[in-house]
């Protein structure tokens, strides 16, 4: 190799914290593979408290590199790469991510930690419903299944959202 091919790389200590977190969140993710799921395609999100306390600690794009690498690894490590179940998973993040970086913005007199976890929620299960309907079950009767993943949403947002407060609240 000449010398002019030859690149190093330096780690910095975004990219240490990145790391560890996003590793964090895809220990969670994997566990939460294993877990039994009340409905096909339910899930308590519990990796996404990860990525919301990201949010709040260290800023919108911290928090896309964690959700985005938890995602993207989550699925290799399942054997899920680029299949359904990790483009429903990526459109969900991406949806979620997008609420995020909208929502953060919002006057936190009435938008905490509690209200940003259910409109991430929301957001995500948005964007997972979008999918399905586009792509894998093109017809208008997805629709009565809104309301059940809507449920689903708020009521793991609530709780996704109350962990996320104690964490913050954590010295």
């Amino acid at each position: 190799m000449s010398e002019n091919a030859r690149h190093t790389f330096t780690a910095t200590e975004d990219d240490h914290r990145i790391a560890k977190l996003a590793a964090l969140a895809i220990g969670l993710h994997l566990i939460e593979a294993v877990l039994p799921s009340p409905l096909p395609g339910v899930k308590p999100g519990i990796a996404n408290i990860v990525t919301l306390y990201v949010l709040y600690q260290y800023g919108i794009g911290t928090a896309a590199w964690v959700s985005l690498l938890r995602v993207f690894a989550g699925s290799l490590l399942l054997g899920q790469l680029f299949s359904p179940t990790f483009l429903l998973s990526f459109g969900g993040a991406l949806s979620s991510l997008g609420m995020l970086a909208f929502a953060i913005h919002l006057p936190r007199k009435w938008f905490g930690p509690v209200s940003l976890s259910i409109l991430a929620s929301f957001a995500h299960i948005s964007g997972q419903l979008l999918i399905v309907w586009l792509w894998l079950i093109p017809h208008s009767g997805i629709i009565y299944l809104t309301p059940i993943f809507a449920l689903a949403a708020l009521v793991f947002g609530l709780i996704n959202g109350l962990v996320l407060t104690r964490l913050i609240k954590q010295p």
